[in-house]
């Protein structure tokens, strides 16, 4: 999809898109008449932008969090004949999980910070 279809879906300007791929939040590629295209998946990911910008995250905060968002979770429990090597793979895979893990304690931290709130357990009595 071109540039303005993109914001016209997502609900912003083509200019917010210009600077959201200047700052590495996005990415397109081009026609040969040079004209910026998006896959159809750019829709989601601008609206997760738009939101995050807009709850006061940084452009790094927002970057980290959409590239984890991108990576898929590596398969942790498959068959592997015992060895050395599956060992070596399994010390990788937990290692990959511990990263990610890291990542979301310090996101939920951000939004913690930024939104108190959320820190505190709700009961089950309380009105939403």
């Amino acid at each position: 999809m071109l540039i303005g279809e993109l914001a016209a879906q997502a609900g912003t300007t083509t200019r917010a898109l210009r600077y959201y791929e200047e700052q590495g939040l996005l990415e397109s590629g081009r026609t040969t008449a040079g004209y910026r295209v998006y896959e159809p998946s750019a829709t989601l990911r601008v609206r997760n932008i738009r939101v995050l910008l807009a709850c006061g995250f940084t452009v790094e905060d927002v970057k980290s969090f959409l590239d984890y968002l991108d990576t898929e979770l590596p398969e942790v429990f498959c068959d592997a004949p015992p060895c050395a090597a599956s060992n070596a793979v399994a010390a990788q895979r937990v290692a990959e999980l511990e990263e990610r893990i890291a990542t979301l304690t310090r996101l939920r931290d951000s939004l913690v910070h930024r939104m108190p709130w959320l820190a505190t357990p709700r009961t089950s009595g309380s009105p939403d």
